[in-house]
């Protein structure tokens, strides 16, 4: 059987590297007017634990800062991420 131990570290590195990966294509895609990544999905990638990865991506690419409901999104997501991690941590 799989441990929670490796799983939950492997999946959030998979998912951060993901929504990292989904910033630069949307950045390329936008560069050449191409059809884009929906924001809804970034937003996903970033809720279902890739926040971290996706400030990153924003940074790193320079995309989507300009958008308030990123640059205030992203970050109020990974607060209550670290919020609920406290909290399950605290109580287990």
């Amino acid at each position: 059987m799989i441990k929670p131990d490796i799983i939950i570290p492997a999946y959030l590195i998979a998912l951060n590297l993901l929504a990292f990966l989904l910033m630069g294509l949307d950045k390329a895609k936008a560069r050449r007017h191409r059809w884009r990544i929906p924001e809804k999905t970034l937003f996903l990638s970033a809720i279902l634990g890739g926040s971290i990865g996706a400030i990153a991506g924003m940074q790193l690419f320079r995309h989507k800062t300009k958008h308030a409901s990123f640059r205030i999104g992203m970050p109020c997501i990974l607060i209550l991420q670290l919020a609920l991690a406290a909290c399950l941590i605290l109580k287990f």
